[in-house]
């Protein structure tokens, strides 16, 4: 039997962000992993999805990072030494975001705004020197978006990660990815988690959770069994 390794990353801590959804996602994952299989008969208001079944062991491993330009990539990458993942998915916090955000690029560019968690700002600097100026995303963002959509999930594409930390990590990630022979990876933005629905920002926890799972199941399928139409970057 197949066995695949995958590693779901998010970020420990934001300042002011009370329920995280970059924590809570991945930390879901590995401890529900993707509930895949048929008991629709039998529970017909379960979440296990029953279109999909793969004959395969999936371990899915969850890792939290700082938020520090510093440190989060090599936190990311002792991870990836440890585990040896076949798929990496990056996830991280959009506040102004009312779905959820798949990224299709990570420039090479720090920028921030604001201080990190290391007080460490950086403006208009290189992420790797003489490095290609961005990278796309190894993620099928066509079947997983058709997945959102089946199940009711809101989502985007996104531009970018815009230039701090999640941009920073996402450009390191598609860096050692381009160097390997078969990884898939990219990165994910939550909005807030909003349990009250309406016009505001941000999605159920509920919602994000199932998100995280359909991106996890169609870029394991993807994968398995490679498709042009399953790509869409622009």
């Amino acid at each position: 039997m197949e066995r695949f390794s995958v590693i779901v990353s998010g970020f420990d801590r934001y300042e002011s962000v009370d329920v995280n959804p970059s924590r809570e996602v991945p930390e879901a994952l590995e401890s529900q992993g993707l509930k895949l299989g048929s008991n629709s008969e039998t529970n017909p208001t379960s979440d296990v999805d029953d279109d999909v079944s793969f004959d395969c062991e999936i371990h899915i491993h969850s890792v939290m990072l700082p938020v520090s330009f510093t440190n989060a990539w090599p936190t990311l990458k002792a991870a990836i030494d440890r585990y040896h993942p076949d798929i990496v998915i990056a996830t991280g916090l959009k506040h102004a975001a009312r779905g959820i955000a798949l990224e299709r690029c990570a420039t090479n560019l720090m920028d921030a705004a604001r201080p990190d968690a290391d007080n460490v700002k950086p403006r208009k600097i290189a992420i790797v020197e003489e490095g290609p100026a961005a990278y796309w995303t190894r993620l099928p963002l066509r079947s997983i978006l058709e997945d959102f959509s089946t199940h009711n999930i809101p989502a985007t594409l996104s531009s970018d990660a815009g230039t701090y930390v999640c941009n920073s990590l996402f450009y390191h990630l598609l860096n050692w990815t381009s160097h390997q022979q078969k990884v898939l990876s990219g990165f994910v933005s939550f909005p807030l988690v909003n349990e009250h629905g309406g016009n505001l920002y941000g999605l159920p926890l509920k919602q994000q959770i199932a998100a995280g799972r359909d991106v996890v199941k169609e870029t394991l399928r993807y994968y398995r069994e490679p498709a042009t139409r399953d790509v869409v970057i622009v």
